[in-house]
């Protein structure tokens, strides 16, 4: 009699265990899957918080590094994406959607940046009519904006030489990059390693962060809190509006810093199922 209950009670353990698992992948499979491609700008702009000296660029259009950029394409068309996502203004989609037409058509030769050389060729391999512009610019609240749109030019200055020293410059997350001496595809793996990205989100929480416009204020948290939190969030509220199902896979092609709010996001939404993105690079 006994046995029989253990047998019995065993037997509901196990449907209730494999219940419970297909509970679980149905759940995954409920979520549109995204794979995001934290990149450095393949055009050097110098106009983010980490700068690359001229005699540390590459020429991106360099034969060799037009194979290789073709090889990151073959691996990232492994994934096959359905939408692919660049760092563009949302504002700009129809100068972008009338650029990749013109490409389309074998009448537009691409430039140096990133969203070109991987998003536009990526796009075409696949057969995608448009590439998703979502980029947005933060929002400060009053104080900040009193600051550096506002009449105060003294506390302007202020708060720009304390910008510009950054007296905690020597605590920031700056590796060495290696796409001059190892390739771009070398340098893309580096930058998408999870540790790299978490430990990026440190370098905003320095230096400006920590400014105060009296003291114990967070004039500094205010600032970033706009210039980072607030714009990832916006960028994340722009891919939701795209509204992909399930069916979808999308690919984020942004600079690398933008991951480490982005991917987080990802990981924590109930609507997306981040997928890692060296197991396609490497």
């Amino acid at each position: 009699m006994a046995l029989s209950f253990l047998k019995t009670k065993m037997r509901v353990y196990t449907l209730f265990l494999l219940l419970l698992i297909a509970v679980k992948l149905n759940a995954q499979k409920d979520k549109t899957e995204v794979l995001t491609l934290a990149s450095f700008h393949f055009n050097f702009p110098n106009n983010d918080f980490v700068q690359t000296d001229q005699s540390d660029q590459i020429d991106v259009l360099k034969p060799a590094y037009q194979d290789e950029i073709k090889l990151i394409v073959s691996k990232l068309s492994e994934f096959d994406p359905t939408i692919i996502i660049i760092e563009c203004k949302s504002s700009k989609q129809n100068s972008i959607d009338s650029l990749f037409n013109s490409y389309l058509a074998n009448r537009y030769e691409l430039k140096r940046s990133e969203h070109e050389q991987i998003g536009f060729r990526l796009a075409k391999k696949k057969g995608l009519k448009k590439l998703y512009c979502v980029d947005e610019w933060g929002e400060f609240n009053q104080q900040v904006n009193q600051v550096l749109l506002g009449k105060d030019s003294i506390e302007e200055k202020k708060f720009s030489q304390y910008y510009e020293k950054n007296s905690d410059a020597g605590l920031k997350y700056n590796p060495d990059k290696i796409f001059k001496s190892h390739g771009i595809l070398a340098e893309l793996i580096r930058l998408n390693e999870p540790e790299n990205i978490r430990k990026s989100l440190g370098n905003y929480l320095i230096g400006p962060f920590k400014y105060e416009s009296k003291e114990d204020d967070f004039f500094g948290v205010n600032f970033e809190t706009g210039r980072w939190f607030n714009r990832n969030l916006k960028i994340f509220r722009n891919i939701q509006r795209i509204k992909p199902d399930p069916k979808d896979k999308i690919l984020v092609i942004y600079g690398a810093d933008h991951m480490n709010i982005l991917n987080l996001l990802f990981e924590s939404s109930p609507e997306f199922n981040l997928v890692n993105t060296n197991s396609f690079l490497q």
